[in-house]
């Protein structure tokens, strides 16, 4: 045998073949890993970016208001009308936190459902518009957007380089989701919790790895330009055994059923106040969303802080016991988040929750006399997080992660826990998971009208199939949370665990 024909013994070739179909050297895993960590660095880019964007928004806004606040009373309802208005057609899925989009793309393997949520045009409309109702001083967050954004741009990186495959792509969807809550809040340990928490309700091995260098990579992006920074700053604040576990109780329960309120609130229902607001915006959108505007600012009116924006310098200053706002603060910034979500404008929940929870806290720790107020507000923004969200190990590893503490793990994983069951009395189901099935419905509804249409178009004898009959005793869903922009096809088929 010559010296070629050894060197191509089937012995090698056999090794070799072991070596490129092994995780380590495929050049299919290496591909795809090059894509995370390239959107990853976007994803980083992009969260950086709009928020200092969304910083300068509310800058403007604040000081036009702080010149003269009657300006709210044009500014906002304006915007509000004006946001409504634009996204009536094919920016209708820029509405909303954006969470509920991305969890709702994960658990349908369709294309163009998929693409209907998360293309480009959707990302940066997103941006765009929470950006507009942040000048226009709604009470909105920009997290959830982030995490929106996050999720299309991966997973539009993923199908532009091949990895169209539902499984890869939801793998994508996942990773960029991650990535976005860590850049937007700059928490990593909190960006995988919520992956696993919230987003995909499980863990699976194969993704820990693609999570985590996902949400390394845009963290360190953020690290870079920004530097390491807590959300909040840096507190220490401690909560000894004994009777100052009361705080634990009474957050966990006041709190966590605030949350579920509010959840229960903006799910939309057939019935009652909630049944009333939706036929309202259903008939005059636009009209609806001033309206709500308009109550906004007729609330902030009560405070000297106004209830504009996030909320992050009264939540700030209220941890910091150096706060002027009201003592009814919490309970009018959650008036004023639930007006903005009504309104149907793009906006997150996330930072607005937090500022909520803040002003119970500081409301309940007048009861709670021998307790570190500032302690008693840290578990409260984590009860009403955990609460609204029903996600108790996010919000426990958020709250921990914004203030840079870890003297306050145990009571604030025990307050989050307790504010978990204390909504579920309100909100059976988690509020994004809810309104993620509402998108999933609306959009099998609407296929299932379309074939239906299609198949009154062909006459009985060409059909194969005995036609569907709808029962009428079903209630539909809907159509406020479905996009537009709904490609013909068929239901999908099967949906992620």
């Amino acid at each position: 045998m010559s010296e070629g024909d050894a060197g191509h013994s089937p012995a090698k070739d056999s090794r070799r073949q072991r070596l490129t179909d092994s995780e380590l050297f495929s050049p299919i895993e290496w591909r795809r890993r090059i894509l995370f960590w390239s959107g990853a660095v976007l994803v980083g880019l992009a969260a950086v970016g709009f928020a200092q964007a969304a910083d300068w928004a509310f800058g403007v806004f604040h000081g036009v208001v702080e010149h003269n606040r009657l300006w709210a009373f044009l500014i906002t309802p304006l915007t509000f009308a004006l946001l409504s208005w634009l996204t009536q057609g094919v920016l209708k899925p820029t509405r909303g936190s954006g969470i509920p989009q991305a969890i709702a793309a994960l658990k349908v393997e369709d294309e163009n459902f998929r693409r209907s949520l998360l293309s480009l045009r959707v990302a940066i409309g997103k941006m765009a518009l929470t950006l507009g109702a942040l000048l226009g001083g709604a009470s909105v967050g920009r997290e959830g957007p982030t995490v929106h954004v996050g999720a299309g741009l991966l997973y539009s990186l993923g199908r532009r380089f091949g990895f169209a495959d539902p499984t890869a792509a939801g793998r994508f969807i996942l990773a960029g989701s991650a990535a976005g809550l860590a850049a937007a809040f700059n928490t990593p340990l909190a960006g995988v919790v919520f992956a696993i928490e919230e987003m995909s309700g499980a863990f699976e091995h194969r993704m820990s790895g693609t999570l985590l260098t996902a949400v390394i990579v845009s963290g360190v992006v953020s690290l870079g330009i920004l530097g390491n920074y807590a959300y909040f700053g840096h507190f220490d604040i401690s909560l000894p055994l004994g009777k100052a576990w009361l705080a634990v109780l009474a957050t966990g329960i006041v709190c966590g059923l605030a949350g579920g309120l509010f959840a229960r609130l903006i799910l939309p229902s057939d019935h009652g106040l909630r049944g009333v607001v939706g036929r309202l915006r259903g008939r005059q959108p636009v009209l609806f969303a001033a309206a709500c505007g308009l109550a906004l600012v007729l609330l902030s009116q009560l405070t000297h802080t106004g209830l504009y924006g996030t909320g992050y310098a009264q939540a700030k200053e209220i941890l910091e016991q150096h706060s002027d706002t009201v003592m009814s603060f919490g309970v009018l910034k959650f008036l004023g988040n639930i007006a903005s979500f009504w309104a149907g404008i793009p906006g997150g929940i996330f930072s607005p929750a937090l500022a909520v929870g803040a002003g119970l806290g500081q409301n309940l720790s007048l009861i709670l006399p021998g307790v570190d107020p500032s302690a008693v507000a840290l578990l409260a923004m984590a009860a009403y997080l955990s609460g609204v969200t029903q996600a108790p190990l996010t919000a426990t590893v958020i709250s921990m992660e914004l203030t840079a503490n870890q003297q306050m793990v145990l009571p604030i994983m025990a307050t989050c826990l307790l504010a978990r069951a204390a909504s579920s009395l309100l909100s059976r189901k988690p509020v994004y998971r809810a309104l993620a099935d509402r998108l999933i419905e609306s959009y099998e509804h609407e296929l299932a009208r379309r074939a239906a249409e299609a198949a009154s178009e062909t006459p009985l004898d060409e059909l194969d199939i005995a036609p569907m009959v709808e029962d009428p005793a079903t209630p539909l869903p809907s159509s406020d949370d479905m996009p537009d922009n709904l490609p013909p096809g068929h239901p999908p088929d099967h949906h992620r665990p």
